[in-house]
């Protein structure tokens, strides 16, 4: 089975300080780029955090504070690693609650404004959950019938997701080969940002998913209490969730100009 593609998938894996989107950083990234015409490029990077691994996290993934110390920051490669998925749409494990969002922040404190309005991305392991309800090495060796044996390495994952994705296919004839159908399939719910915290109701206005304006409409709480975005822009939220919250402040203040 190939995948059927109008751009380029990149699949991805990030190794990583910690699960704190807004907090943690990456330690390493691995990309594996599939074209149309069934080329592949395959690049990683170690990448020095600029902030302690904790050694409970390098215990998971075996990599240590001394191995990224004379590797380049995220902003020094930033710009290469932005080259390299800008013309894609993504692919990834548990990438839609996790890796996109922590990559991301990462690009937006790099400068680089990232977004997926002309991306979509494949959740592998939402597959994989919803037709079986397992993890990455399970899959594995589910679905490619191999051991995973080099499990929580950026590179491994990456490369063991394309795989699993490809029986996956292969062995559910109801999964289209169609990245915009995997990706709404691979899809728990429409959110506006990447970390979850505005969500988009049945008409695809933005609501809030969290709080006590949870299910609210957001430009509800903007007109209403004011102050509760300044609360988000100067609390522990992620970039991009500031981000989204921005821009809908300034296209309502635009539609009010108008």
């Amino acid at each position: 089975m190939e995948l059927k593609l109008s751009k380029p998938l990149c699949f991805f894996d990030l190794e990583t300080t910690g699960t704190n989107v807004a907090t943690d950083r990456i330690v390493e990234i691995s990309i594996l780029k599939i074209h149309p015409n069934g080329n592949r490029e395959s690049k990683t990077w170690l990448v020095n955090p600029e902030i302690p691994i904790p050694e409970e996290v390098i215990e998971i993934h075996g990599i240590s504070n001394e191995q990224v110390a004379e590797a380049p920051t995220f902003r020094q490669l930033s710009r290469e690693i932005y080259q390299m998925i800008r013309d894609s749409d993504l692919a990834g494990f548990n990438s839609d609650r996790f890796d996109i969002p922590l990559l991301a922040e990462e690009m937006l404190r790099a400068g680089v404004d990232f977004d997926m309005k002309n991306m979509v991305s494949v959740d592998v392991q939402t597959i994989f959950h919803k037709m079986e309800k397992r993890t990455l090495e399970a899959a594995y060796q589910f679905y490619c019938n191999k051991d995973l044996n080099a499990a929580h390495s950026a590179e491994a994952d990456t490369h063991a997701t394309y795989e699993v994705l490809l029986s996956q296919l292969d062995r559910y004839p109801e999964l289209e080969n169609n990245v915009k159908k995997l990706a709404e399939f691979s899809t728990h719910r429409q959110f506006a940002d990447f970390a979850g915290f505005i969500a988009l109701d049945e008409e695809g206005e933005e609501i809030f998913a969290f709080g006590k304006h949870k299910g609210t409409k957001v430009r509800d709480v903007l007109k209403n209490e004011p102050g509760y975005f300044g609360w988000i822009l100067n609390a522990d939220f992620p970039l991009y969730t500031k981000k989204v919250l921005t821009q809908i402040k300034l296209s309502k203040l635009n539609n009010k100009l108008s």
